[in-house]
């Protein structure tokens, strides 16, 4: 990756497009807002790839997430809480937290920032009538 310095931030292109990054929204995104993303999306996509896997059929899944900042040290992201809401017919929640914690063991963004940032996983399912 080669990022190029801009007056208010940070840019790269990528392969899907160009990145700006910047402290001031107004110029792109900002770094916390990524480094949450990234979070997300991997842990996000990890989860529906296990339930693929193990045949659990969803109709929609959304999710939900509050950041803890620490202001007194540079704004440091201390804590992520995700929590999933997932929709669909016949769903276990045993099964699904199980599956969440294989996806938290195979994410590799949660795995990196394991023992710097607390992250916790919850889940509630929505039962579809048939």
């Amino acid at each position: 990756m080669e990022f190029t310095l801009k007056e208010n931030g940070v840019r790269t292109a990528l392969s899907y497009g160009t990145l700006d990054i910047s402290g001031d929204e107004l110029y792109g995104f900002r770094p916390y807002q990524l480094m949450v993303a990234s979070i997300v999306g991997c842990s996000a996509s990890v989860f529906r790839k296990i339930l693929a896997k193990q045949r659990v059929e969803i109709d929609d899944l959304t999710i939900q997430v509050e950041v803890e900042r620490n202001e007194l040290e540079a704004n440091r992201i201390e804590k992520i809480d995700i929590h999933f809401v997932i929709k669909g017919k016949n769903l276990d929640d045993e099964k699904l937290y199980k599956n969440l914690e294989v996806a938290r063991k195979n994410c590799s963004m949660v795995r990196s920032v394991e023992n710097s940032i607390e992250i916790n996983e919850t889940l509630e399912s929505i039962e579809l009538s048939q």
